[in-house]
């Protein structure tokens, strides 16, 4: 199990703004990642290719191609948290600007890959701990706090979406969450991969005891994870929405980042809470990172079949993530690299997750369910009712997700760049073109409640 910047930012934000309301966006999120994860791991352990291996021989060349581009862009997206991460993380510990960070960031990650040839676990071991670290201090700052244990509770089984944002920010988290724990940072291509470095015998036997093993493996890690995005949520909220919050952490909490929440930790660590909570957020942005370029490595070789160094992999990732984070953090600052994280995993999680996807749920669909009914024990008159009532529902299902995607507004909803129409628009008034004076129109609160850029 992996921390990253994203899902630290959006834990920050969603506390901040929310309180407790949307910890049951991080239940489910960590519930389908567990599915998805299995999935992945199964897919590796069965076939004993991984998926992009998979996704080449399968699909025809256009497809292959054009998954390969969307698998390749996962990367990129993932890869700007990170980037903007380990900039705040300099920032903290050295007072460098953001957009300079953000540029150091193109060699920090170089550095730690040619240190693995002293031994990658003994790497991995250190960044996990220096992880652990910046948990351990959100898990003591939460016993100091000591949020009410039936709102936590609450938020955690009640599903809730009040106030301002509160739709952006529960996709946010959900993407910050499914992405990143699923595999170890944003991919099913990797787990699928790294299961295949296991001894796996090869018998009936083997490979269920192996895809029971990665389950709970999964499961442990992922409760873990769950742990942790309670504690940063809950200290996030209650300490922004403290009776005695003084005006400076008031605006803080306003506009939290991960460059600013170092003052959430000053209970249990004081004046060092910056340097220690700096030291934990760039080992994390790192962590993340180092998966990320095995990842990308995978999905090359295995769409590609093209073995590239993996500091030239990541040195070429880095460089197209540096773009966009480095024009944002010098236009916007930390304000503005910090929304750029959210926009980031609300991408990532809206159009990459659902390709990726894709692969693993054709495969098991046109395998797993035809060769039971092929095979099935059952009367074939049992069989073919089975097929009959579940195929039509395969169909009706990819046609309305299909409708849904191409659908027209049945109302007329949007946004106007005028400052003047945005307020009548948040209003539920618009002006007309004649003399009526103004008229009500359908209130969109996913719409008004959303921020946008100046």
């Amino acid at each position: 199990m992996r921390s990253n910047s994203v899902a630290v930012e959006t834990d920050l934000q969603a506390g901040a703004n929310h309180k407790y309301e949307l910890l049951w966006v991080i239940l489910i999120g960590l519930v389908f990642a567990l599915i998805i994860q299995s999935l992945a791991a199964n897919l590796g352990v069965t076939t004993g290719k991984h998926l992009a291996e998979l996704c080449k021989a399968e699909y025809p060349r256009f497809v292959k191609y054009c998954l390969w581009v969307v698998a390749e862009l996962a990367v990129i997206a993932a890869d700007i948290p990170e980037v903007i991460g380990t900039a705040f993380a300099l920032n903290i510990l050295f007072h460098i600007p953001v957009w300079a960070g953000v540029l150091i960031t193109g060699l920090s990650t170089l550095l730690l890959l040619g240190l693995q040839r002293y031994g990658v676990r003994k790497l991995e071991l250190l960044i996990s701990i220096l992880v652990f670290v910046m948990a351990a201090c959100y898990f003591g700052e939460l016993s100091y706090v000591k949020p009410p244990a039936s709102e936590v509770m609450k938020g955690l089984f009640v599903p809730k979406l009040n106030g301002n944002s509160a739709t952006s920010d529960a996709i946010a988290l959900l993407g910050a969450l499914v992405m990143p724990f699923s595999t170890c940072r944003h991919n099913l291509f990797l787990h699928s991969a790294l299961v295949l470095s296991r001894k796996t015998p090869p018998s009936v036997k083997g490979i269920n005891d192996a895809c029971r093993y990665f389950l709970v493996e999964s499961g442990f890690a992922l409760f873990v994870a769950l742990l942790i995005n309670i504690a940063v949520v809950s200290v996030s909220g209650t300490v922004c929405t403290a009776d005695n919050l003084s005006s400076d952490d008031s605006d803080r909490c306003s506009d939290l980042t991960l460059n600013s929440a170092s003052f959430l930790l000053k209970n249990v660590l004081g004046k060092s809470s910056s340097i220690v909570y700096g030291i934990a957020l760039l080992a994390s942005g790192q962590s993340s990172t180092i998966t990320g370029t095995y990842a990308g490595q995978y999905i090359m070789q295995g769409f590609l079949d093209i073995k590239m160094r993996m500091w030239l992999q990541n040195l070429m990732t880095r460089c197209v993530a540096i773009g966009p984070s480095l024009i944002v953090s010098i236009i916007g600052g930390s304000a503005g690299a910090g929304k750029l994280i959210i926009i980031a995993s609300v991408i990532v999680v809206s159009w990459v997750l659902g390709f990726g996807v894709i692969g693993i749920n054709i495969y098991f669909l046109s395998t797993s369910f035809v060769d039971w009914i092929i095979h099935s024990s059952l009367p074939k008159a049992v069989t073919i009712l089975i097929g009959i009532i579940v195929f039509p529902f395969m169909a009706v299902y990819i046609l309305a997700i299909i409708y849904l995607t191409f659908r027209k507004d049945t109302a007329v909803t949007f946004i106007d760049k005028s400052d003047s129409s945005q307020i009548e628009m948040e209003n539920g008034m618009r002006r007309s073109d004649g003399n009526r004076g103004t008229e009500v129109v359908p209130y969109r609160v996913d719409l008004a409640d959303i921020p946008l850029p100046d």
